[in-house]
This record gives C-alpha cells, sequence and structure tokens, in this order.
C-alpha cells in the first residue's frame, strides 16, 4: 500500500470539558476522493481544522508525504498545498471572479510598476480563464461582481480557487449543499476533475448519493473517532448509516 499522502494518528482535542476528538485517525491518497462522514457531533469539522491548521491538536501526529509536520497553521498547509472550502465559501461578493480567484494572490506588473504594488489585471483575466476551462466551469461573465451569479457559479469559482493553488489536498465541506440538480453535477464533476489532477480531494458531506456518486473510499467518525474505512465497490449507504449509528459490528468496519 502506498504512503498516503497526508495522514493523521491518534489526533485528540479538547474544548474545555468536552473532547471533540479522541484519537482520530485519518489518510488521504495521492489522486483520490475520500468522503468523510459522520453525525452532527462526530468531529469531522474539528478533524479538518486539525488537517487544514486553523486548530493545533491537543496531541496524536500529521503527517504529509510520509513526513511530520508539527506547528500547523493556515497560512503554512496553504504553503504546503492545502486548501480548503467551507461551506460560507469566504467569496468576497463585491469582487469578480477573476479578482476571487486571486484574492491574496494577486498578480502584479513587472518591473517598476509592480514593485509599487499594480496589478496586472490582464494576466490574472488569462489565468482565470484557462483555470475555469480546465476545470469546466462555465462563468458567463467572469468580471461582474459574484453577488450576481448563481450558488452554483459560486460554488465553483470557490472551488476553482483552491483548486488553482491546491497541489497536494484540498477539503471540500458541503459543497453541493441548496444546489439544484443540475448544479450538483456540475460540482460533482468538477471534483471529479480535481482528483484526476493527482490532488487529494477530501469532500465532508451529509448527502449520502453525492458520497456514493464519487468516493473512491468513505471513512466514517463517530464520537470523535474513526469507526469505519469502506471502499466504494459494493458500499451501502445502509452500511455507512449503520456505522455512523454504531450498529456496525467490528468485523464490517473494513
Amino acid at each position: 500500500m502506498p504512503t498516503p499522502l497526508l495522514e493523521a494518528r491518534g489526533l485528540v482535542k479538547h474544548f474545555g470539558h468536552v473532547e471533540a476528538l479522541r484519537g482520530a485517525d485519518f489518510d488521504v491518497h495521492a489522486g483520490e476522493i475520500v468522503a468523510l462522514v459522520g453525525d452532527n457531533g462526530a468531529g469531522k469539522s474539528t478533524l479538518v481544522k486539525a488537517l487544514s491548521g486553523v486548530q493545533s491538536p491537543d496531541s496524536g501526529s500529521i503527517t504529509l508525504e510520509g513526513q511530520r509536520i508539527d506547528h500547523l497553521n493556515a497560512e503554512r498547509t496553504r504553503a504546503m498545498g492545502i486548501e480548503t472550502v467551507y461551506q460560507d465559501l469566504a467569496l468576497a461578493p463585491t469582487l469578480s471572479a477573476v479578482e476571487n480567484l486571486y484574492l491574496g494572490r494577486e498578480r502584479r506588473r513587472a518591473g517598476v510598476l509592480g514593485a509599487l504594488g499594480f496589478i496586472d489585471k490582464g494576466a490574472m483575466r488569462r489565468g482565470s480563464k484557462e483555470i475555469f476551462s480546465e476545470l469546466g466551469v462555465a462563468i458567463q461573465d467572469a468580471a461582474s461582481p459574484i453577488a450576481g451569479m448563481s450558488g452554483g457559479q459560486r460554488q465553483g469559482v470557490a472551488v476553482c480557487r483552491a483548486a488553482a493553488w491546491a497541489s497536494k489536498v484540498i477539503f471540500l465541506d458541503e459543497p453541493t449543499a441548496a444546489l439544484g440538480v443540475v448544479q450538483t453535477r456540475n460540482v460533482l464533476d468538477l471534483v471529479r476533475r480535481i482528483r484526476d489532477r493527482g490532488v487529494g480531494v477530501v469532500l465532508i458531506s451529509h448527502n449520502m448519493p453525492d458520497v456514493l456518486e464519487v468516493a473512491d473510499r468513505v471513512q466514517v467518525l463517530r464520537l470523535g473517532r474513526r469507526v469505519a474505512t469502506f471502499e466504494r465497490a459494493g458500499l451501502t449507504m445502509e452500511r455507512i448509516v449503520a456505522a455512523m449509528t454504531g450498529a456496525l459490528s467490528a468485523s464490517e468496519e473494513r
């Protein structure tokens, strides 16, 4: 079995007297989609925040390509090629799709003008067109404000922004929530394209049909621990729900 791209072992996280993670394990390989599922309060959000550098675990280990990494923060994980798309998308509504794609990573003009802080808007337009085209995201007018776009288009911009900078792993938190059938289909196709680029994709979702459609593996959290890991072949919604609720026997967890 190849070394996981990103792996967590025995993560523990307390918030006062509440133990959100109780020795949680997790792993994702390059070029695969891993669905992370569990009931509310299972520890999914806390685990993702620990892996993406937003929160530090109290104990346990995190490795990237087999090398242990300590003292993570959001800036460091981004520099290592790990990106996260949260449910709120973190888009600036008054800025365009192009400006959101390069938000915080704006391209500067060459020479003296760049040194003075002038932005190369032409290069950003061309770069965003290439990214949207490569990932199959249709934005009718990338220069228009995000506020005037549909939910599916906003989700596409947010995922493309993360995918543009994620060379290792991308976390997607409920990417199809509140989307219609066609928009959901477009987002799931986008997730597959990111996987096919060799990036490890972690899909956090309550939508079991979406999970069963795109995931290569499914990992289940319950009460702050990983209680089951399933391969996609032959997996049913009933087995996932049984693991989430504690009804699955130990012999069925893999």
